[in-house]
């Protein structure tokens, strides 16, 4: 990562159907505020990470769905990389906080509501639909698979990235705010910088709270 004015540049790749995800990158939004930190957003996807893989019939059809969203963000990069921030906090406002997105009709009109939020063509939607091996496939597939090469293939969605050193995670709720944000990253840089580190897990009690 490059550093940027005195601050320094960090990265998350995300797929705006992950509740998870979502937490980690308003964490990483107040991280911004108390720590010489500047992030990047990237799409990275749950429905290439779990291709071929023996899942249940809810997740799978979760997945399904998931292409549309990480599509529609990726053909929208074309009117700059700033579109990834705006599309995923406006589809996150919905699917998460507003819990839509439920079916597939429901999560293309998230898609479209995203688009004319941040101010793009709704045409764009059209370049969403799932064409295994179309340009909009293989540059997801390639974002993707940057977040895999950085961190590993036994992880999903959310990766960080920051200085050499990439992390799953964390997986934490609610997002920590203030200072209290801060520590949690110098303690994620931490551990992940360790040489020879690989996991620190509990059992997970709590469903993501959106306060």
């Amino acid at each position: 990562m490059t550093e940027t004015g005195g601050r320094r540049a960090a990265e998350m790749f995300f797929d705006p159907m992950c509740p998870w995800a979502w937490m980690t990158s308003r964490w990483l939004m107040e991280v911004e505020k108390v720590r010489d930190v500047d992030m990047t957003w990237t799409v990275m996807s749950l429905s290439v990470l779990n291709e071929g893989r023996d899942l249940s019939e809810g997740y799978r059809e979760m997945l399904d769905r998931a292409w549309l969203p990480v599509r529609t963000i990726i053909a929208a990069q074309q009117h700059g990389p700033e579109v990834n921030k705006k599309l995923y906090d406006a589809m996150g406002q919905r699917i998460h906080l507003e819990q839509r997105g439920k079916d597939a009709d429901d999560l293309r009109a998230v898609c479209v509501e995203a688009l004319a939020e941040a101010g793009l063509p709704a045409q764009l939607i059209e370049h969403a639909a799932p064409v295994k091996g179309d340009d909009v496939d293989m540059a997801l597939r390639a974002s993707h698979q940057r977040a895999m090469d950085l961190v590993g293939d036994e992880v999903g969605t959310p990766v960080v990235a920051f200085e050499g050193v990439a992390f799953f995670g964390p997986v934490v709720t609610p997002a920590p705010k203030g200072e209290a944000a801060g520590k949690l990253w110098d303690g994620c840089l931490l551990v992940a910088g360790t040489p020879g580190f690989y996991e620190l897990k509990r059992t997970r009690d709590a469903d993501p709270d959106f306060s």
